[in-house]
């Protein structure tokens, strides 16, 4: 449970949706559009598919140890190269906003090393009826991120002058959880396996198994599916400011809306995890929970059409 923590506390470092539920202020202070600044949220989308294959590569052949600790220092080179972008002293002018680019990027390298970590990390470390749990509790952690998120830089944001005060909080913890991995996290395996399959690994060499998955049509089912979902959680996160600001409200409306799509997910992924580890009941659960989102998507949909 300790190392959990580690990839855990990395995972809820939410760097990417610093600036999205303060998309309006960021644009006045860099003096820059709308559009440009939804760029340093989607950076993170477009680097994590080429390097989502590179960062899988790191956990299956280099171990988890390695990409936690790689994850924990790319976090916080990136958080600190974004400070240089609001530091008065280096006089960086129109070029302050590539210096952000630039940290947001190398950030946005770090996050696949994290956040594809959890089933690896589930299976090596725990026993067969606490894995879902376990998995559930790391997973969990990267949305706690975006609530967090989209409370904090609202509160610390109620001016655009207020932007250097943002990032240097962002920064703050980013080394403490770089410092916290490099020094806790010794083994990248436990010095005893906590279940015969732990011990007797079935995986296949990564090239292997690549070809497998993409000649398994349940899983490239569940593949599409899941990345829908995924893709429409981020779209939430990272534009509900804008769709709602549209309509003439505040920042921190916004920021409240997805604070609680947020703990919505984190209380229903809870109570999921236990039911599943309990009844193994995962495709049940799957059908139905995505019919929910569905309907849930349509509803908001509707309503945002007779709002406008």
């Amino acid at each position: 449970w300790g190392v959990l923590a580690y990839p855990s506390l990395l995972s809820s470092l939410q760097v990417w949706l610093t600036f999205a539920p303060v998309a309006d202020k960021t644009a006045a202070y860099f003096h820059i559009s709308l559009e440009v600044v939804n760029w340093l949220s989607t950076v993170y989308l477009l680097i994590s598919i080429p390097f989502g294959v590179v960062a899988t590569w790191v956990l299956d052949s280099v171990g988890l140890r390695c990409a936690v600790i790689l994850s924990a220092w790319l976090n916080m080179t990136g958080s600190i190269i974004r400070m240089f972008s609001v530091l008065k002293f280096l006089s960086l002018g129109s070029q302050s906003y590539w210096y952000l680019f630039i940290g947001q990027c190398i950030c946005a390298l770090a996050q696949p090393l994290i956040i594809f970590s959890p089933t690896k990390l589930a299976a090596l470390w725990f026993p067969d009826h606490q894995r879902a749990t376990a998995n559930m509790m790391a997973s969990m952690s990267n949305p706690l991120g975006v609530l967090i998120a989209n409370l904090l830089s609202p509160a610390l944001v109620p001016e655009g002058k207020h932007i250097p005060l943002m990032l240097g909080v962002y920064t703050v913890p980013a080394v403490t959880a770089c410092a916290l991995a490099t020094v806790g996290i010794h083994e990248k395996v436990p010095p005893t396996p906590p279940s015969a399959s732990a011990t007797y690994s079935t995986s296949q060499p990564f090239l292997t198994g690549l070809k497998m998955l993409l000649r398994n049509k349940p899983y490239i089912i569940l593949a599409v599916c899941f990345g829908g979902g995924i893709g429409m959680f981020t779209c939430f996160s990272a534009l509900l400011e804008q769709i709602l600001c549209e309509k003439g409200y505040s920042n921190e409306f916004a920021g409240l809306n997805g604070a609680l799509f947020t703990v919505c997910g984190l209380l229903g992924a809870l109570l999921l995890g236990l039911y599943v580890d309990r009844t193994r009941n995962f495709i049940e659960s799957t059908k139905i929970f995505f019919c929910l989102s569905s309907l849930a998507s349509i509803m908001f949909a509707v309503v945002s059409c007779l709002l406008h």
